[in-house]
């Protein structure tokens, strides 16, 4: 199995810059795993994807992918840095999806992730710090997203929090929240 790290952070901190230096030194041929797609209709957004697109080294490998994220990291080379920015936009390209299906393709995305060989870098936002949505699909984005960026928290080493310019490394401050075991108690992750 490769490294599995998680940057995560609200927008415009600079976790997606971050992600971009983890893979840079990871010495690997990179492959850089878009799940937004351009809208040129949308100046704003495509002038978000052009900044990133030019931020990029140009012997990076691009892959376009706003909903086979699974199937595109179980190809993957393992000789490679994957670096998937980001998981907040996935969440949000499926976010059609009805609950059990959503809870079958994160099932998938981690049982892939959990047997890919390359190193992979996730970028994904912090959501749910603030207000509470007024209307329902904007609560499902918190929620799914919230709940999909701790469980990859749990398998990732090193997470890093990206917030007010500055990379904190969350393995190294912290420890993973103990799951919570059918009884309702927690348990150590190590038991």
């Amino acid at each position: 199995m490769g490294k599995i790290i998680l940057v995560t952070g609200p927008a415009r901190s600079g976790k997606s810059e971050w992600a971009e230096t983890l893979a840079m030194q990871s010495e690997k041929a990179v492959v850089y795993v878009a799940t937004a797609t351009d809208n040129p209709d949308d100046q704003e957004w495509h002038q978000r994807i052009l900044e990133h697109q030019q931020r990029r080294p140009q012997d990076w490998e691009t892959l376009s992918v706003p909903v086979e994220l699974s199937a595109t990291l179980a190809d993957v080379k393992p000789y490679t840095c994957v670096l998937v920015d980001s998981l907040g936009t996935w969440v949000a390209n499926l976010l059609e999806e009805d609950e059990f299906s959503w809870q079958n393709i994160v099932a998938e995305l981690l049982e892939t992730v959990d047997l890919v060989a390359a190193d992979m870098v996730f970028v994904a936002e912090e959501v749910g710090w603030g207000v509470i949505p007024a209307y329902p699909l904007g609560r499902a984005f918190r929620d799914r997203l919230g709940s999909l960026v701790r469980q990859l928290g749990v398998i990732s080493n090193p997470v890093y929090l990206v917030t007010g310019g500055h990379v904190l490394n969350l393995s190294r401050l912290g420890y993973p929240l103990p799951i919570r075991g059918d009884s309702g108690t927690f348990t150590s992750q190590d038991s």
